[in-house]
């Protein structure tokens, strides 16, 4: 019923930024949280950034605090992670989420629709 559709990904060297983009299909999820997620190899999904439908409860992840910023447009529904001053570390196929519920999240198991995901490749 709901699709997530990522874009945005790519290759950069360290210190390079990226931005990306989740569109939200179908049903409007009224007054959802959502959230970005990411897999590196080797390693079990992490959580990196989630925010609320009035953007007023933010979390992030410690290892992208000041780095990374999510943000969305509920008109045009869209989610959005600005991701800064990126590092090797931060290699990772990166999902975008979204829950039925308002409170926003930091557990995986918290959302209910996810998106099919996107490469990010940061170069040292």
């Amino acid at each position: 019923q709901v699709w997530l559709v990522p874009s945005g990904g790519g290759s950069v060297q360290a210190g390079g930024s990226l931005r990306l983009a989740c569109a939200v299909s179908g049903p409007t999820l009224a007054r959802n949280a959502m959230g970005w997620f990411r897999q590196a190899p080797g390693k079990e999904r992490e959580f990196v950034a989630a925010n609320n439908w009035s953007g007023d409860r933010i979390y992030y992840a410690e290892s992208v605090k000041g780095r990374f910023t999510i943000d969305r447009d509920n008109d045009k529904k869209m989610l959005y992670l600005q991701m800064d001053s990126l590092k090797p570390e931060d290699t990772a196929v990166y999902y975008c989420a979204a829950k039925i519920g308002m409170v926003t999240s930091r557990d995986e198991h918290d959302y209910e629709y996810w998106g099919q995901g996107t490469q990010v490749t940061v170069s040292p």
